[in-house]
């Protein structure tokens, strides 16, 4: 079994076999970055979405993606998109939602500045059906390819995702941080999450993408002032 190497360095979309690169035209040169997971982040998680019709947007999504790009932190997508090692859908459909999710975002003014996907997965089928792939999450092959490719500061960026396994990827990329969105009290996801702290990566958790935006920034992260998010939330306590 062979696994295809990483796609060319950016241009616009480049699928190449079961991982997916595309980088908007930028100077992100040692800029930290905002690595943000989809589904169960920016719109709702239906499981294995392979159609443009059934996007929807979580609240505040877009709206903190927007304030992000007013204060020119990359935002990168990396998802896990096993569906397609699955036959649930391909990569066509995987682009329709993208560009759904796009289209939807350019309204409300924000946009991604990169999105990675890996679409491998052990159940997958033939030449999909690679386990552990370096990409897929809670492996960092995502975050690393994102920071090689766009010569991010990755020490200074942060992951937010709604699994223990994307802040497993943020912590093995070497990020300071990560925030698990909806962790809440005894569910299995938030005391994974909550055991990936250590000393030099902070795990915190939200109710959602705009409250994490909001106290990522309260706290002064990606190099910015304390002043960029409302001081309520810098009363937040540190785990």
């Amino acid at each position: 079994m062979t696994v295809d190497q990483p796609p060319p360095l950016p241009g616009s979309r480049n699928a190449a076999g079961g991982l997916w690169c595309e980088i908007l035209t930028g100077d992100f040169e040692n800029r930290p970055a905002l690595f943000l997971d989809r589904d169960g982040v920016i719109i709702e998680d239906t499981h294995y979405l392979g159609r443009a019709e059934d996007v929807r947007f979580l609240t505040g999504a877009t709206q903190a993606i927007a304030r992000c790009n007013r204060l020119d932190i990359p935002v990168v997508l990396v998802s896990n998109q096993s569906g397609i090692a699955r036959g649930l859908y391909d990569w066509d459909g995987f682009q329709s939602v993208q560009s759904a999710l796009a289209a939807l975002l350019t309204n409300d003014g924000a946009h991604l500045d990169a999105v990675f996907a890996c679409a491998y997965h052990a159940d997958g089928n033939a030449p999909l059906n690679v386990a552990d792939h370096p990409w897929r999450k809670p492996n960092p092959g995502m975050i690393v390819a994102a920071g090689e490719r766009m010569k991010l500061d990755l020490s200074r960026s942060w992951i937010v995702g709604d699994r223990a396994s994307d802040i497993a990827a943020g912590r093995g990329a070497r990020l300071e941080g990560g925030i698990l969105v909806s962790g809440r009290g005894h569910d299995p996801e938030h005391l994974s999450a909550r055991a990936l702290q250590a000393e030099g990566f902070v795990v915190d958790f939200s109710a959602s993408l705009a409250d994490a935006v909001t106290l990522l920034l309260s706290r002064g992260c990606f190099g910015l002032g304390a002043s960029s998010g409302p001081a309520k939330a810098a009363a937040r306590p540190p785990l």
